[in-house]
């Protein structure tokens, strides 16, 4: 059976614009907090296949987006490379023994290895697919390797990058060869959960606005251009969707085998069109806090609406939902996209 979400991002001629959600297997949906809170803690949920099926599927079911995502965390990468992973409660994640030097990097292990620890992500796709509707794409994703292995040289989360930009500056090959070690990680990662049975694949590099602009192909989009290259020559029926948040000042530079480019909310939809429209279909890009009101986020579908005419688009938020959105109003989101965009 034909997949509206998958049609779209070919720009193939669809009855309406699909629309999912960037983080919408979460903290926003009072079932998730159930399954949650029966795992016990974020990691031991991203570990259970039933259970991260379970939310997976939530807003599918719930919400009516058009697409499921299988819920999972990017950082379950350098949790299987060897690094010590937890999640302190109002700080995020954490990792005990953050990359300071070679011989750190060296611990790690990659490749294959790595790739193949990674099993209980593989099992929640294949128990996705066993549930999800025929109609609905499932979703699988990875962070970038430059937002990778900012968490692994900081250690956490960051607001300065100074620790990685100090590296970026003062000691540039370490931080290549880092990025060589997750990329090649991140690669067979990707195509196993290929072969699980994704349908679409999305790349995220929440912290690409970090890097200044001359320094941006070289530290992260050429080696995201290099996963895409990888999985496109294989698995060419896959769409590849890129994600880089914050990035307007580089649109004209962006390049790569690849179908979708997520357009984040501090770029204007319009500016993205003229710059990538006849190059990439276009995601996005509803800045999340809308969501807060139903009458700003039906000016802001039908604005969208308006300058994408219904082609070559996907509809998303320009980030994730936030938390404390209202399920009410995420469905009311998804109605407005679906009500617009009706051929």
């Amino acid at each position: 059976m034909s997949k509206i979400f998958v049609d779209a991002c070919f720009g193939k001629e669809t009855p309406y614009t699909p629309v999912w959600m960037m983080r919408q297997a979460g903290r926003y949906l009072p079932e998730y907090m159930a399954v949650r809170a029966q795992a016990g803690d974020f990691l031991n949920l991203c570990h259970n296949p039933e259970m991260a099926c379970e939310v997976s599927l939530q807003p599918v079911d719930i919400v009516g987006v058009d697409a499921a995502i299988m819920f999972s965390d990017i950082l379950v990468i350098p949790d299987e490379m060897g690094m010590d992973l937890s999640f302190v409660k109002g700080e995020g994640p954490k990792f005990s023994d953050p990359i300071k030097n070679e011989a750190d990097l060296e611990k790690l292990i990659g490749g294959e290895e790595a790739a193949s620890k990674l099993t209980y992500v593989y099992e929640t796709i294949e128990l996705i697919k066993t549930k999800l509707a025929d109609d609905k794409a499932l979703i699988g994703f990875t962070g970038a390797p430059w937002t990778l292995a900012t968490y692994m040289i900081e250690g956490q989360g960051t607001k300065t990058y100074n620790v990685c930009k100090k590296m970026m500056y003062s000691n540039p090959e370490l931080l290549h060869k880092i990025l060589r070690k997750v990329t090649d990680v991140v690669k067979l990662y990707m195509e196993k959960q290929i072969q699980a049975g994704i349908d679409v694949v999305q790349i995220f590099d929440s912290w690409a606005s970090a890097i200044e602009p001359g320094k941006y192909d070289e530290f992260s989009w050429k080696y995201m251009v290099e996963i895409a290259e990888y999985l496109k020559e294989k698995y060419p029926h896959i769409p590849i969707i890129m994600f880089p948040k914050g990035i307007p000042a580089f649109l004209d530079k962006v390049y790569g085998n690849f179908d979708v480019f997520g357009v984040d909310w501090s770029t204007p939809m319009s500016f993205a069109k003229e710059r990538l429209g006849d190059k990439y279909i276009l995601q996005g890009n509803m800045e999340p806090c809308r969501l807060y009101s139903k009458e700003a986020t039906t000016k802001c579908v039908e604005a969208i609406q308006e300058t994408m005419q219904g082609k070559r688009h996907i509809f998303n938020l320009g980030h994730g939902i936030l938390p404390d959105v209202p399920v009410e109003n995420a469905k009311h989101f998804i109605n407005e996209c679906h009500r617009v965009s009706g051929k």
